[in-house]
């Protein structure tokens, strides 16, 4: 993205409001979730079974890190290898939707692979999930929204 595409103004406050080109970002910008794992390559063959109707497939590979990626607009997810396993509550994880009402028979599918389901099936404001861990022990969830217009824009599809 060129300094051509990028407008700045002055805000509230006398705060410098910075704006860019919408394009340019959606054709520039790329999301990156980094898992720390001691096993990569174990992690890579869960995640990729786990991740399988997306199509994700290995990238990079320079130890320490391998890479999982995808058709856009889906994330690469960069697993990095690290000495120490987990511990404590993760204070960032995936919310996945596999476009399936059947939340019990995708976790199902997940534990064959290795996955551990922590919770039962949980809902709040028409979104439903369970609670998941891969096999290092990295909580996720498994979701289904409401069948809204009125989903948030934090799970809306681009079409």
């Amino acid at each position: 993205m060129g300094l051509d595409s990028v407008s700045a103004t002055s805000g509230a406050a006398g705060k410098l409001i910075v704006r860019a080109d919408q394009a340019a970002y959606r054709s520039a910008m790329q999301i990156v979730v980094t898992l720390d794992c001691v096993d990569t390559e174990a992690q890579a063959a869960f995640w990729l079974a786990a991740l399988a109707p997306l199509d994700y497939r290995r990238g990079f590979h320079g130890p320490p890190y391998l890479s999982l990626v995808a058709p856009a607009p889906a994330p690469t997810l960069l697993l990095q290898h690290v000495p120490e396993l987990k511990q404590g509550k993760n204070r960032m994880h995936l919310d996945l939707d596999f476009g399936t009402a059947d939340l019990a028979s995708e976790v199902s599918r997940l534990e064959r692979l290795g996955a551990a389901q922590l919770s039962e099936e949980l809902s709040e404001h028409g979104f439903r999930w369970i609670v998941v861990a891969d096999p290092e022990g990295n909580e996720f969830c498994v979701f289904n929204p409401p069948n809204s217009t009125n989903v948030p824009e934090i799970v809306a599809r681009s079409g």
